[in-house]
């Protein structure tokens, strides 16, 4: 009875054993003609991997590190980005995913020759469809990498757009304070002022600037016409200057006066040897600012904020300054010469060597401040406070409000102070 698989001939399991003995020889015989091809593509592989990177590492340096058009820039990158994304994608199709199915080589020819049909279409549709997988990441990866870029290059040009807004602002008002109108140079003041505040970095240049503008236009510069000096700049005797008229200065002026130490940010602003003499400046701002042998001659500067102010050397005789803040001021041989200083704070100021004969100090706070070899004849301390006061070299002849003994209680007093 015959059954559902009949039993073969002993000729044809013969034949089937030989052909299978035959092609096991066959792979075997192959196996080791295939391996230097193997190598070969390997070095192919290394070769292009290593060309890759080198291009990818010239293409970035080229871009960023040496100038070129920005159109350059962004070829070049983009050629880096792609040959990275490809690199990318090949390693992830490539040693990736075989070593993810197990695999750690490439299959050989005669693996590949002993697959079926059907094994066939599939290995072929597997790899379509990672490679259709793989171009549509290198499409996402190298859409948000150009996303990226352009995000970063809109902020470059926003950037640059906002320099050379500022830049054009700078020139503009700059220009303006050349003017011969005064109401322009006024507005070239205040916008470098507003522009202070629009960019940190330039607030140092900025108050130099008006700094200068103040030098350069103070009570005692020769106009273009002008041949001699106003008369306020020359008088010299008290009697003299006293029938002078007190004025207040220029507009633009006093805002550039009052505007440049505000904006000092590691040096102070430079008003050294500035000349406003017999002028109101009533109210003044200058705090921490270089008045360094200001001229400022019987000029009124009641309420004045001068805190920290170096006015070392400078001309303050028969200077209104009552109500001023004057603590931590450096006046080193300052000249205060009949200078009313009613309600003045002077606490902490360093004044050795300065001129205060005359001077008037009625409730005067002078905690702590440095008044050594100070000439200060004929001055009054009445309700003065010198608590901690430094009075070592003083001379302190004719003095009025104060006695010897209140001093030597509160201050600090030794043998070369002159009470006599």
């Amino acid at each position: 009875m015959t059954g559902k698989h009949p039993r073969p001939s002993a000729r044809s399991a013969i034949t089937s054993a030989a052909a299978a003995k035959a092609r096991r020889n066959a792979r075997d015989t192959k196996a080791p003609q295939e391996m230097p091809r193997s190598r070969w593509r390997r070095w192919q592989r290394s070769i292009f991997t290593a060309f890759a990177l080198v291009v990818i590492a010239a293409s970035l340096w080229s871009a960023l590190a040496r100038p070129a058009p920005q159109w350059a820039q962004w070829a070049l990158i983009g050629i880096a980005v792609t040959l990275a994304t490809c690199l990318g994608v090949a390693f992830l199709i490539g040693p990736a995913a075989r070593r993810l199915a197990g695999e750690t080589s490439p299959l050989t020819a005669s693996e590949r020759a002993q697959m079926t049909p059907t094994e066939r279409v599939e290995a072929i549709n597997a790899a379509r469809h990672t490679l259709i997988q793989s171009a549509t990441g290198l499409v996402v990866i190298g859409g948000v990498v150009f996303t990226a870029l352009g995000l970063w290059y809109t902020a470059r040009t926003v950037e640059t757009t906002r320099e050379s807004q500022i830049t054009d602002r700078y020139t503009k008002a700059v220009e303006q304070l050349g003017s011969t109108k005064q109401d322009v140079r006024l507005g070239g003041i205040y916008a470098l002022q507003r522009l202070a505040g629009d960019s940190p970095r330039d607030r140092e240049t900025i108050g130099n600037v008006l700094a200068a503008f103040v030098r350069g236009h103070d009570a005692c510069t020769l106009a273009p016409n002008q041949k001699t000096p106003p008369r306020r700049c020359t008088a010299i005797d008290l009697a003299e200057i006293s029938r002078i008229q007190i004025i207040r200065p220029e507009a633009d002026v006093l805002a550039a006066l009052n505007i440049a130490p505000t904006l000092a940010t590691t040096e102070p602003a430079d008003l050294s040897e500035i000349r406003f003499p017999r002028m109101d400046l009533n109210g003044s701002k200058l705090p921490n600012a270089n008045l360094n042998r200001a001229n400022l001659h019987a000029s009124n500067l009641a309420g004045a904020r001068l805190t920290g102010t170096d006015l070392s050397g400078a001309m303050l005789r028969s200077a209104e300054l009552s109500h001023a803040d004057l603590s931590k001021a450096q006046m080193v041989g300052t000249d205060l010469g009949s200078a009313i200083l009613t309600h003045t704070n002077l606490s902490g100021a360093s004044l050795p060597g300065a001129h205060l004969p005359y001077a008037t100090l009625h409730h005067a706070n002078l905690r702590g401040a440095n008044l050594t070899r100070a000439y200060m004849k004929h001055a009054d301390l009445t309700r003065a406070d010198l608590t901690g006061t430094d009075l070592t070299g003083a001379d302190l002849r004719q003095i009025r409000g104060k006695t010897e003994q209140e001093i030597r209680a509160v201050a600090k007093v030794d043998s070369t102070t002159k009470f006599r």
